[in-house]
């Protein structure tokens, strides 16, 4: 969909969406860490995990599924190695305090990693990445959500587990390389997108009860459901399957607690994991190779784009002229105003 219409200031947005979680009961680092990392999903053209995501988190904040205070507890800490209960707090504050910490560390530890049991949802994971790469260091961050069962194993029609996306940043000379990829064809939020606008999906990413291929996202709120085929779909789909796997092992089992438990409510399973380059390779001898590569695939092809170089770009128009959003995402908004009295 190519989105047209009025432009909204990022720094707008992220007081206003602040302040809908402050009235909602976060205090306030929790709600401009939050708002602040849900417009940088739309900045970088994330749309659907962006502030499309306010309203379902407010509503989350209301029933109690997410916590609204507290702080995570340390379940291990061996300095370079840490292990959070979330307890369902704010998944995007969670995330980059955990960030932080990491960033604390990497000085004395070359490799620090962070895993998170029962955080609530963390939105986009790019969202994260550019602050930490231009920084020369390399981030990897990853979750699974062990409620969700909406991609079928290879070979079955039968939901097992979640799209499970896998986000790194990687310095370069210039801009990083930022990567956000799923484990499966598509993502929960952009079905659901296509099915609100009553479209088709771009292709046919999900298999039917039956086995056989649709692009009906209607057929994913059926019973029984269409589900995701992993990424590579009925060619290539053992590929993504074994690296669905690969992230369940390095959030909800790493975490120790995951979908054996099998919980009832939203959360995520969270691995973050900051590298220092510095004390491998070195810093400089990093970024040689890392430049070498992305000029030799840009020079392969004008056709050739960097994971992540659309979404940077993107990202430094928007900040200057303002932010378009969908439609769907101007209505929620709206209705926040109106309900907590805040102007928009």
């Amino acid at each position: 969909m190519t989105l047209s219409g009025s432009r909204f200031s990022a720094e707008k947005l992220i007081n206003f969406a602040a302040s809908i979680l402050e009235i909602a009961g976060l205090d306030y680092e929790k709600s401009k860490v939050t708002a602040e990392i849900l417009v940088e999903a739309d900045l970088l053209g994330h749309t659907t995990h962006g502030l499309q995501f306010l309203p379902a988190y407010i509503k989350a904040l209301e029933d109690g599924t997410m916590l609204k205070t507290g702080e995570p507890e340390v379940l291990k800490d061996s300095q370079s190695v840490i292990l959070w209960n979330g307890n369902y707090l704010p998944g995007p504050w969670l995330v980059q305090k955990a960030i932080d910490l990491a960033l604390s560390r990497i000085a004395e530890h070359p490799v620090v990693t962070v895993v998170i049991q029962k955080s609530h949802h963390i939105a986009c994971l790019a969202a994260y990445l550019q602050k930490v790469a231009e920084k020369g260091l390399m981030i990897i961050v990853s979750c699974s959500d062990p409620i969700n069962r909406t991609v079928a194993p290879f070979g079955s029609t039968k939901g097992v587990y979640s799209p499970n996306p896998l986000a790194a940043g990687i310095p370069t000379e210039g801009k990083p390389i930022l990567i956000d990829v799923s484990m499966s064809a598509t993502a929960n939020a952009s079905i659901k997108r296509s099915n609100d606008e009553n479209k088709k999906l771009p292709h046919p990413w999900l298999l039917d009860n039956a086995g056989g291929l649709t692009d009906d996202p209607a057929t994913f709120y059926k019973d029984p459901p269409s589900t995701i085929l992993p990424l590579g779909g009925l060619d290539l789909g053992y590929k993504g399957f074994a690296l669905g796997i690969l992230i369940e092992a390095l959030t909800g089992a790493l975490g120790g607690y995951g979908r054996a438990e099998q919980p009832s409510v939203w959360t995520a399973s969270v691995f973050i994991q900051v590298i220092n380059p510095a004390a491998f390779g070195g810093t400089d001898a990093f970024i040689r190779q890392t430049q070498y590569l992305k000029d030799e695939c840009l020079n392969a092809s004008e056709q050739v784009r960097m994971p992540g170089e659309r979404a940077l770009a993107l990202r430094e128009e928007q900040k200057e002229i303002g932010i378009v959003l969908y439609p769907d995402v101007v209505k929620g908004l709206e209705d926040l105003a109106e309900k907590y009295s805040v102007a928009f």
